[in-house]
């Protein structure tokens, strides 16, 4: 974790590292008002970069992501959804549902719905049918804001206008049907994260200290 204000040359090179493969970056400059989380492989021989994002200090959209990118010769090993996954992990210990600054790009839409799938037909599929599980509920288990579930879920043909509110309508059919692709997603372990949050920590005083 880097503090833009004061890591700012290396979040500045960083941001001008990513802009050689992210078409529609333009924050190089101002990394002042956010942090960065930089994700590496670790080995004998050291630390080795694999990719990063950033996320505003302060957001009142309560936005969880501003920029994330995999470095090209990472990609393809799923660190994409690793990283979003931290995002969300960051995003729970705060207490809050969080969401990625809008709008996505459309390579970006594409990996969060491919996530927020994941997420939800997974967490859904240990439901056992008796639960009143509403949206709210998943929410707070996810830290995915509610209007990116409904979106999710109207795109799966699960979500039905009932009784003037959402309500979820789980095809067990469907459910397991997902669940025998066994598709095998790198997420972030909760567990085995050592974060706290910002708010929760103590406060330095103006040397820094």
């Amino acid at each position: 974790e880097l503090d833009g204000k004061e890591h700012r040359v290396y979040c500045q090179n960083l941001c001008l590292l990513a802009k050689l493969f992210l078409d529609h970056k333009t924050l190089y400059y101002d990394v002042d008002p956010f942090r960065f989380y930089v994700i590496c492989e670790v080995d004998e021989q050291g630390a080795h970069i694999v990719g990063y994002f950033s996320k505003e200090k302060v957001s009142a959209e309560d936005y969880n992501l501003a920029c994330i990118l995999t470095f090209p010769q990472y990609q393809k090993c799923g660190y994409g959804k690793f990283i979003i996954s931290l995002s969300y992990a960051l995003s729970k210990r705060e207490g809050r549902a969080g969401s990625p600054e809008k709008p996505l790009s459309d390579l970006g839409k594409i990996s969060y719905r491919s996530y927020w799938t994941h997420v939800l037909l997974t967490l859904l599929s240990t439901q056992d049918g008796t639960e009143n599980v509403q949206i709210k509920d998943l929410s707070r288990m996810t830290g995915i804001k509610t209007e990116d579930i409904i979106s999710t879920l109207q795109s799966l043909n699960m979500i039905r206008f009932w009784k003037g509110q959402h309500v979820v309508f789980v095809m067990q059919d469907f459910l397991e049907k997902y669940a025998a692709q066994e598709k095998r997603i790198r997420l972030c372990d909760e567990g085995c994260l050592s974060w706290v949050p910002h708010a929760e920590r103590p406060r330095k005083d103006k040397s820094g200290r």
